[in-house]
């Protein structure tokens, strides 16, 4: 029994470490497509399209949070740490559509160096 338990928290902490993985590429994804928004026809398409890819990762961050923890009773705080990312984006959404770029692009920047700094805990 202890064996099964031990695979599946290894399981759950795998895939978490991955969905962070994932939101960190998707952030930088996002900075490089910021920089095609000023130099490319096709710059504001693919920084609106990444957008959705990148809350999308946020989302799937906060799933893998809350199953690494439910099955194995692990620390809750994970599930902090990723509900609070995803409000991050949350915000950051607004302020892309609402067309801030003096608060999103700092926030684009906090955003990746805090999904660096998860990803290099896990």
């Amino acid at each position: 029994m202890a064996i099964q338990e031990t695979a599946h928290l290894t399981r759950g902490t795998s895939f978490l470490r991955f969905a962070i993985a994932l939101q960190t590429l998707t952030i930088l994804l996002q900075a490089v497509s910021a920089g095609l928004l000023l130099t490319a026809s096709y710059g504001e398409t693919l920084h609106s399209v990444g957008a959705r890819v990148m809350y999308g990762a946020s989302m799937l961050y906060v799933l893998a949070a809350v199953l690494a923890w439910k099955p194995g009773g692990g620390s809750p705080r994970p599930i902090l740490h990723a509900s609070g990312f995803l409000a991050l984006a949350s915000v950051q959404v607004v302020l892309g559509i609402a067309h801030v770029p003096a608060v999103h692009l700092p926030l684009g920047v906090l955003m990746f160096g805090l999904s660096v700094l998860a990803l290099a805990r896990r």
